[in-house]
């Protein structure tokens, strides 16, 4: 099973270098995001995900220096790699980009084939254990990968159904509110109703049903949501 090269968001507000970087990226078998903005990447990282970001200091809404620190809050993001790629050499900077939270840091201008080198390194500490799988009933999950397999066939999800899954099978047996839900897998600061865990349960069920899986996922009437190996 051959997966996809990991995904990387780029976050640069100067487009002829972001589309650079893009271009060597693509080029090197990576899956390649940009935004313009803070607020564009925040919404990139929702709907889509990312294993990695590449974060200008500069950008036009807010300081990729606040958008590194919010990251680093949300639980959500917290297997999410960061390398800053800003004009700001001095020193003193340096130390808050990285105090900050981001895993590397590098100045512009920039050779190509070293950020290739520090993504590569950065990704390699980020990386889970080679081979970490989690195994429940039918379902087991590539953490690598970020892929689900359902009696050997590969389930498609989308990053949201994914992380919700992946959360419910590595704590089985447990009833979560909506609420613990939300704050587990959308993240603390993330604002959204209490009902869009249930829009999201139909989607991982219906994803589910061809396997006959669907039944892991369990409503727990007036509590909330489990999974359970034992589809009954």
């Amino acid at each position: 099973m051959k997966m996809s090269g990991p995904r990387i968001l780029i976050v640069e507000d100067e487009a002829a270098i972001s589309d650079m970087v893009a271009f060597h990226l693509s080029r090197a078998g990576y899956d390649v995001a940009q935004a313009a903005d803070c607020e564009t990447a925040r919404a990139k990282l929702a709907d889509q995900g990312a294993d990695l970001a590449i974060v200008d200091w500069m950008l036009p809404d807010m300081s990729g220096l606040e958008l590194v620190r919010s990251l680093q809050r949300d639980p959500q993001y917290e297997d999410l790699a960061i390398i800053m790629l800003t004009a700001r050499a001095d020193e003193q900077d340096k130390v808050r980009g990285l105090d900050s939270g981001a895993d590397d840091y590098m100045t512009k201008p920039f050779s190509s084939r070293e950020l290739l080198s520090r993504i590569q390194a950065v990704l390699r500490r980020s990386a889970p254990a080679a081979g970490e799988q989690h195994t429940a009933g039918p379902l087991t999950i590539d953490a690598i990968g970020h892929r689900v397999f359902a009696r050997d066939a590969e389930v498609s999800l989308g990053p949201k159904e994914y992380r919700l899954l992946k959360f419910l099978v590595t704590h089985p047996e447990r009833v979560y509110s909506r609420a613990q839900l939300l704050d587990r897998v959308w993240g603390a600061n993330v604002y959204v109703e209490e009902r869009t865990v249930d829009v999201h349960i139909r989607r991982l069920r219906k994803a589910l049903e061809p396997y006959d899986a669907d039944g892991c996922i369990q409503t727990v009437r007036g509590a909330g949501y489990r999974f359970s190996a034992r589809s009954d």
